[in-house]
């Protein structure tokens, strides 16, 4: 199996089937695959959401844990792997926004700084080498939230969705398990 250098976006709701898409993307990319997880462990529930991805997962998979500065974790995981999983970029957003050296000020310089740290993310990827699927939520299709952190949260993801859905090679829509190539269907201005 020939590795690819490819940047891989795959979207959906809560409990769309996006997570198990994006695994299956990234097996049928290579024989032995990375998994860049950003969740960190902080109550019982994240450890069963945690321990249910874990089960679902195969021997071909070799965990990297990454909840900060996940661009450095690239070039190991592109030496040791075919293809790579970062599940999730909504969750590691959350770190970086409210977890260890969280950016302060308004929405907008937090959002400055974010999407530096994501731009970060995104050259590591490019520069590892291989398949890099990126998986991420889709927050804002819903009402809008009725308190000011909600609301700041909602922005910057979406913001940074925009930012990794326009550098990568492919963005996949998760509707009820079935995933649509948006990219390729996407208007463009000439």
């Amino acid at each position: 199996m020939t590795t690819e250098n490819k940047l891989v976006l795959v979207m959906g709701g809560a409990r769309s089937g996006k997570s198990e898409f994006a695994e299956k993307f990234v097996l049928h990319a290579g024989n032995l695959c990375g998994y860049i997880a950003t969740a960190e462990i902080l109550d019982e529930e994240m450890a069963e959401r945690v321990k249910l991805h874990r089960a679902r997962r195969e021997k071909r998979w070799i965990t990297f844990e990454a909840p900060y500065q996940a661009e450095q974790v690239f070039p190991v995981a592109g030496e040791r792997t075919d293809a790579i999983l970062f599940d999730d970029i909504t969750i590691y957003l959350s770190n970086m926004l409210y977890g260890k050296n969280a950016p302060q000020g308004t929405t907008a310089e937090k959002a400055a700084v974010i999407r530096k740290q994501i731009q970060a993310l995104l050259d590591a990827a490019r520069a590892c080498g291989r398949t890099v699927v990126f998986v991420s939520n889709e927050v804002g299709s819903g009402i809008v939230p009725d308190n000011a952190m909600a609301r700041e949260y909602r922005d910057i993801s979406g913001w940074v969705n925009q930012q990794i859905g326009e550098a990568v090679d492919q963005v996949f829509y998760v509707v009820a398990g079935q995933a649509v190539d948006i990219k390729r269907l996407a208007f463009r201005f000439d």
